[in-house]
């Protein structure tokens, strides 16, 4: 299990805070994950763990209290993270989408309020994308700001918010035709606004209601909520970067982040259901010797262990591009793409290497069965990458005849 998935070329300081966070997972997740899974209870007692590590802060730059590292030591925790419970690294991916986004496209007063009290964890970041009839369809958005004097009136209703409840900053994206003449390109006339709000469900601010939790197959204990804007008045200097219209680019340049987030879970969750498939493998005896000395079963390890490996290999490699400052799509489109689904292949063989125990709530791996789907949708579906990865490899190969 030690050998798979090691990264070549971290620092000493990589690697001191990659073990610290694996003897967190091992101590304080691993031992209680199921249990709160089950009761779909937030794990506060973990995520103040988290935040004494000063996890909340990672890839902060340093000027602003934070650790300044970069997408991959951030990418190869949460891939660490995810081994021990899937929704713990979704509580620090929303967060981390926000400040980046700030970091990258924020005025230099949005970065001295907000980005301060994020690394401390005192601010708690999610972003908001999705609508209830759109999916991966980001230019049907249809809730709207309309300017009003020195603010803007925003109306509409969001979808899939992941800390919706728990966030006190949330970055929304919506639709915004002040300056922008009919007929404009609907990803050129939209914009991203940092709402604050209190933390918790109902009417949050005047204005903004975020309902409750929506009710989920896995991917629990974190809160996955809508939020409905009725008048919602935003001053004007919290348009992220302080012009109109630049809200596409803002999140497409943050989901790049959230696809790496998202292909370091499935590598994570891949690891796990892993160790636990060769684990159980040693102890179950069948027709007198281990399983794992079934040739089958040998087979499925060998199959499991390589699909780990690569995932983890175009998840590293991800990582790497956006860090030197490259565009990124393809390969966080592949990494996505490819870690996902090889999550849910190792994931479905540890199941069925646990044979009918692997249906038991007493057994882990269950709960890995019912996580393993949300990555195959979280930050666009399979083919929304597939067309990315498509249209990104026709402009590197385009022919020219």
């Amino acid at each position: 299990m030690a050998r798979l998935a090691r990264t070549a070329g971290l620092t000493d300081i990589q690697q001191e805070i990659l073990s610290t966070v694996r003897d967190f997972v091992d101590k304080e997740i691993i031992p209680v994950a199921t249990e709160l899974e089950h009761r779909d209870e937030y794990p506060q007692q973990i995520v103040d763990g988290l935040r004494e590590l000063g996890l909340f802060g990672l890839m902060i730059p340093e000027e602003y209290g934070g650790l300044g590292e970069s997408l991959l030591t951030y990418a190869l925790c949460v891939e660490e993270i995810a081994r021990g419970w899937m929704s713990v690294s979704g509580i620090i991916n929303t967060h981390f989408i926000v400040a980046y986004m700030l970091k990258q496209h924020g005025t230099q007063e949005q970065k001295d309020h907000f980005l301060p009290r994020m690394a401390a964890g005192d601010i708690r970041g999610a972003f908001s994308m999705s609508e209830p009839a759109l999916g991966s369809d980001v230019s049907a958005i249809t809730s709207k700001a309309v300017k009003d004097g020195e603010e803007y009136v925003l109306n509409g209703q969001k979808m899939w918010l992941t800390n919706g409840g728990t966030s006190s900053l949330v970055a929304v994206l919506v639709r915004s035709d002040e300056g922008h003449p009919e007929g404009t390109a609907p990803h050129k006339s939209m914009t991203t606004f940092l709402v604050e709000k209190e933390p918790g469900f109902g009417e949050v601010r005047p204005g903004l209601t975020i309902p409750g939790k929506i009710d989920k197959m896995g991917y629990k204990g974190v809160d996955t909520t809508e939020l409905i804007m009725d008048g919602l008045r935003i001053p004007a200097d919290r348009v992220l970067g302080g012009v109109t219209g630049r809200g596409f680019y803002q999140m497409m340049d943050g989901v790049e982040v959230g696809r790496v987030n998202v292909a370091a879970r499935g590598c994570g969750v891949a690891q796990r259901a892993f160790e636990l498939g060769v684990q159980y493998a040693q102890q179950r005896h069948t027709f007198g010797k281990q399983i794992a000395q079934h040739q089958a079963i040998q087979f499925k390890l060998a199959e499991m262990a390589t699909k780990v490996e690569a995932a983890h290999a175009m998840m590293v490699n991800a990582a790497r591009k956006k860090d030197s400052g490259e565009r990124n799509d393809l390969e966080a489109g592949m990494a996505k793409y490819l870690a996902s689904e090889y999550c849910k292949e190792v994931v479905e063989d540890a199941f069925r290497i646990h044979g009918g125990y692997g249906f038991s709530k007493e057994y882990e791996i269950e709960r890995l069965y019912r996580e393993a789907p949300m990555l195959l949708i979280g930050e666009g579906t399979a083919e929304i990458q597939k067309m990315i990865i498509g249209r990104r490899l026709l402009e590197e190969y385009r022919f020219q005849g």
